[in-house]
């Protein structure tokens, strides 16, 4: 296995640690030290914490995604079966030690100004989600595929609160059940 660059390094420590506490509330200094990097170092990556928290969030968005169509296709075999995979998926994202809502969710919370670049990365990594579901949608046969999406992210951004800030362990089954019916309503 390849040795992990600096840069990547320090990408992970500052997800990680973004994650369990804000962006806003972890300063440079903890990301150093975390990192095991100095100052020098990370200042040589990133120009400035804004930079850094930028490329966390590319980072969450590469690995959310992948890992979403990953286990999605893995867990079923047609664009139907898979529609309703994904709530397996984020339900078992739920239950991963840590779990801290989403990234994004989190972000725009933290960069209110809809011109702020974390918030633009945000909203594009929710509109990313939004696409693949809607090619599943498509792929199987939906009257309406933007429509299907649309209903079916509600229900996962939806699950996703509810599960953080309401510690409702079934929000993602509940989610489920209700996209069965857009199924339905949406495939026959």
């Amino acid at each position: 296995m390849p040795a992990i660059s600096k840069r990547e390094q320090i990408i992970s420590e500052a997800l990680r640690l973004f994650y369990q506490h804000g962006f806003n509330a972890t300063g440079v200094d903890k990301i150093i030290t975390e990192a095991g990097v100095s100052k020098k170092t990370l200042y040589n990556h990133f120009r400035s914490k804004d930079e850094l928290v930028l490329a966390t969030l590319r980072k969450r968005d590469e690995l959310f995604r992948n890992n979403l169509m990953r286990e999605t296709e893995r867990l079923a075999s047609t664009p139907r079966e898979r529609l309703l995979a994904v709530f397996d998926v984020v339900s078992a994202w739920f239950q991963e030690k840590g779990f801290s809502g989403c990234m994004f969710i989190n972000a725009a919370a933290e960069f209110p100004d809809t011109a702020d670049p974390c918030r633009i990365l945000s909203a594009e990594h929710k509109r990313l989600v939004c696409d693949y579901i809607r090619d599943l949608a498509e792929q199987a046969g939906a009257n309406n595929p933007n429509e299907l999406a649309k209903q079916l992210n509600l229900l996962i951004e939806g699950a996703i609160v509810c599960t953080y800030v309401g510690a409702d362990d079934s929000s993602a089954d509940r989610a489920k059940e209700m996209a069965k019916i857009f199924l339905h309503n949406a495939l026959g």
